[in-house]
């Protein structure tokens, strides 16, 4: 007498389900597992910490510096982002598009069919990575130029922490922010060059378009409308409002606008195109 058996034809079940936090810890694999963000963001501390040392020596080393208070020291460390922006869009741009042109994107939506949720795993390790990496960026720059703007008598009191780290936090997320721009870029157009070139445009040649328009009496609205840009919104927050800036307030919200503007963009783009 034999026992009849019923053959298994199934897929044994895998005891690991897709979550979010699954698919960010996927994207900081890819992205810690990479060269270009490291050559990327080791660009970005030399400039910064090199423009920061050229700031220093201009500032102080003339007669007639300007007199040295913490503000001094702060601006010297925070100045090179009027041009490091042009990085932090960069960053973004190339992790996506990069994707695209190795086919590596057909993967990351195989493993993550819901698409929305790679989208946002990605903004999200990128925007960490650029905050952490410019934090700490400020801080090697802010030690570095610590003993030129003491000879015009400034300095940063690192016991006050009130007084400095939100203005570093405030320049490190505005560079996040940026780079996730970037991100929403590279999703939009899937081109490298062009997604770079939508970035740049956005944050660094809109807010020079002002200068070419006289603030008189029918063209306000061009200035009003630049505090809104990225940059200038970044630059505010910063700075901490003032000389008819947005309030700090505002300029988050701002930047943030332009971040979840930008992802749901790429968002609607990224599930109504195939990879």
């Amino acid at each position: 007498m034999t026992t009849a058996t019923t053959p298994q034809t199934g897929v044994a079940e895998s005891p690991y389900r897709l979550s979010f936090l699954r698919v960010v810890r996927s994207e900081l694999i890819k992205l810690v597992t990479l060269r270009s963000p490291w050559w990327s963001i080791g660009i970005v501390a030399v400039l910064s910490v090199g423009m920061s040392l050229l700031i220093a020596f201009a500032l102080t080393g003339f007669p007639g510096a300007p007199a040295g208070n913490a503000e001094l020291a702060l601006q010297v460390v925070l100045a090179p982002t009027s041009f490091t922006v042009l990085l932090a869009v960069i960053i973004g741009s190339i992790q996506v598009t990069g994707e695209y042109s190795t086919g590596m994107m057909r993967s990351t939506l195989t493993a993550a069919p819901g698409r929305i949720g790679s989208l946002l795993a990605k903004a999200t390790v990128i925007a960490a990575f650029v905050f952490v990496s410019t934090l700490a960026i400020f801080l090697i720059a802010a030690v570095a130029t610590a003993p030129i703007v003491a000879g015009a008598g400034a300095g940063i009191d690192v016991a006050d922490v009130g007084s400095w780290l939100p203005r570093f936090a405030a320049g490190a997320f505005m560079l996040a922010v940026i780079s996730v721009i970037g991100v929403a870029a590279g999703y939009i157009l899937r081109n490298g060059p062009g997604a770079i070139a939508m970035g740049v445009g956005i944050v660094f040649v809109l807010p020079l378009l002002p200068a070419f328009f006289p603030a008189s009496p029918g063209w306000e609205w061009i200035q009003d409308v630049a505090k809104y840009l990225p940059t200038s919104a970044g630059q505010a927050l910063m700075s901490a409002g003032g000389n008819g800036a947005l309030e700090p307030w505002a300029a988050a919200l701002t930047l943030l606008a332009w971040a979840v503007v930008g992802l749901g963009l790429g968002g609607v783009i990224l599930r109504s195109r195939d990879a």
